[in-house]
Order: structure tokens, then sequence, then C-alpha cells
């Protein structure tokens, strides 16, 4: 089980398509109406100060999800 206090990938789901400016410390893509914002934070305090931040640009929260180190995306695999 991961120290829910040490740092930490997020990948962050929103509606809307975001720029990669507003986040600078993370990865933006998007597709189809949604955005993912992944990244690599200390803490979750600076997980609560990005979802600040998507709040207060008035978005649409759609998921949070904490992805453990050893976690590959299979889609990228063969």
């Amino acid at each position: 089980m991961a120290d829910c206090g040490s740092a930490a990938r997020y990948e962050i789901g929103v509606y809307g398509l975001i720029d990669q400016a507003w986040f600078p410390e993370a990865h933006v893509s998007g597709d189809d109406g949604r955005s993912a914002i992944s990244a690599d934070l200390p803490d979750q305090s600076a997980l609560f100060g990005l979802l600040t931040r998507i709040r207060d640009l008035g978005l649409c929260l759609v998921s949070v999800r904490r992805v453990e180190p050893n976690h590959q995306d299979q889609s990228k695999n063969p």
C-alpha cells in the first residue's frame, strides 16, 4: 500500500480542451471534448493545489486517479 503523503503520479480528467500553458508542471492531452492532466506530484498538498486551480478555472472535474509506479499503460504494449 502506498503512503498517501508521498510523491505519486496522478491522472486527472476534465471536460473541455485546455491549454498546456495552464498547467506547466504537468503533461496535458485532449480528445473528444475531454482533457487529461498527468503530473508527478510531491505530496497530496500539491494535488489539492492542482485541483484548486482546476476549480478556479471553472473546469468540470471528471476523474482523479493515483497511478502506482509499476503501473504500465496496457494500450502501449503489443
